[in-house]
């Protein structure tokens, strides 16, 4: 079988399709055959090298696949049934998605949701399915369409775009956030009512004027500060990412003067329960639009060179990964 093997040579990040057999696998209790995996900005870290995401070399990356069980020996799966994984540091510290096989824990699975296929899955992927978390953390909070507009930073990405094509099929006014005019129709048919340059969020004050009932935030650093500095009293952001950097340069004041709620959100280490939920509502919420606006299809051997451009803010949706 071929996958993507990361290996370290020199201190770089080496990343190469090569030929395995399964034996190599690591260990597990389910093996699955892999159809889909999709490229997300973790993993484009990894492939890069330009982040700290693997310690033990050499490694497959991909944080999620979708694909058919091949073999098993969990009683919640059979072979030939649909599957798909996120998160669990799969990619990271046990070999991931980028490969036509894995071996991974059954824990780590989810049955296929009816009304999804494998490809549609991986669309969504991590990246989709951080946003519908994103966007729970949202009404959980409180926050409801009339309540004013959700502001989404880095939303030409693959959770912010995500999360705009979401927020807009709930019925909530989205401004979206992208450092690239290129982006901007692309938003727009998502269902961004307006488009913010990334250069109005570079410098922020401990309070400004009150803008935003809600925000997803994937950028972190002056982004985030920025944002909520400027939200509406009892608003919430929901944060996941850190792309501008993990950084926080804010005071206490917009949570304590304006009770606004900080509301962290990860995605790989959520309850199954929570999980099955999110996606759930992915099959119910996420417009059949979304699928053919948003992803961009490429080969095994293109994912270094696409992982690249997702690093340099070249990218823009999903990218997707045909492994079968």
């Amino acid at each position: 079988m071929q996958a993507l093997i990361l290996e370290q040579q020199d201190g770089k990040t080496l990343a190469a399709v090569q030929d395995i057999a399964e034996s190599q696998l690591p260990q597990g209790n389910v093996t699955v055959d892999i159809a889909w995996s999709s490229l997300n900005y973790k993993d484009a870290l990894a492939i890069t090298g330009k982040g700290k995401i693997i310690r033990n070399f050499p490694m497959v990356p991909g944080i999620d696949f979708a694909g058919t069980v091949h073999a098993s020996e969990d009683p919640r799966f059979h072979v030939g049934q649909q599957v798909l994984l996120t998160g669990w540091g799969v990619g990271e510290n046990h070999w991931g998605g980028l490969s036509q096989r894995a071996r991974v824990n059954g824990d780590w699975l989810v049955a296929l949701p009816q009304g999804l296929d494998g490809r549609k899955a991986m669309i969504i992927g991590t990246a989709g399915f951080t946003a519908m978390l994103c966007v729970m953390a949202l009404e959980e909070a409180g926050v409801r369409p009339c309540d004013g507009e959700i502001v989404v930073t880095g939303a030409s990405g693959g959770v912010g775009s995500t999360a705009v094509a979401l927020l807009h099929k709930l019925g909530y006014q989205v401004a979206a956030v992208s450092g690239r005019e290129s982006t901007h129709d692309y938003l727009k048919r998502l269902g961004a009512s307006r488009i913010l340059g990334r250069d109005e969020f570079a410098e922020t004050r401990p309070l400004e004027k009150q803008l935003w009932a809600g925000a997803v935030d994937t950028v972190g650093d002056k982004v985030l500060a920025k944002v909520l500095a400027q939200m509406n009293y009892g608003g919430c952001v929901a944060a996941c990412g850190l792309a501008g950097g993990f950084a926080l340069p804010t005071t206490v004041m917009p949570f304590i003067l304006r009770n606004v709620r900080l509301q962290g959100v990860d995605s790989v280490m959520t309850p199954a329960a929570k999980r099955a939920e999110a996606w759930s509502r992915l099959v119910q919420d996420l417009p059949e639009s979304f699928y053919e606006q948003s992803a961009t299809e490429i080969t095994l051997e293109q994912a270094p060179e696409f992982a690249s451009a997702i690093i340099n803010n070249q990218s823009q949706g999903r990218t997707l990964v045909k492994i079968a």
